[in-house]
């Protein structure tokens, strides 16, 4: 069994797949458009469907881990409440590196700073409301 994180970013998606590339070397993996698409939709979908050239499904990989993300019905008003993505660093000056690239244009919620359990823990929305907390391990 696994969950991996599937992020709707309501029209964005391109946008936010070469932010993260940027900020967090994230590698596009997958990217298929709603004109890529084997069946086009119909009924009360064709009505509402995003333009031909927004993202349908795209998988991208941040290190080792593989995220999924999508257009959705490209409203343009992505919302991510109640979740958080971790981020772990190897070192402080990468944590810092990380955080201050995810924060551009973004929001500090707390920033990087010593704490009991971590020598740098912060959190951060990003531009397009993605919750992350940015964290280097004690040890």
């Amino acid at each position: 069994m696994q969950v991996q994180p599937y992020l709707m970013f309501d029209g964005r998606c391109e946008e936010a797949l070469d932010f993260y590339a940027q900020a967090l070397g994230a590698q596009t993996m997958v990217l298929m458009r709603f004109r890529d698409s084997p069946e086009p939709p119909s009924g009360e979908c064709a009505s509402a469907a995003p333009p031909g050239d927004k993202v349908m499904h795209a998988e991208f990989h941040i290190g080792e881990t593989a995220l999924m993300a999508s257009d959705g019905d490209a409203g343009g008003r992505p919302m991510f409440q109640g979740i958080s993505l971790a981020l772990s660093s190897p070192s402080e000056a990468e944590a810092r590196a990380r955080f201050d690239a995810l924060a551009d244009g973004g929001a500090v919620v707390m920033p990087l700073a010593k704490t009991f359990f971590s020598p740098a823990f912060g959190m951060v929305n990003d531009r397009f409301g993605v919750s992350w907390m940015v964290v280097t391990d004690a040890g």
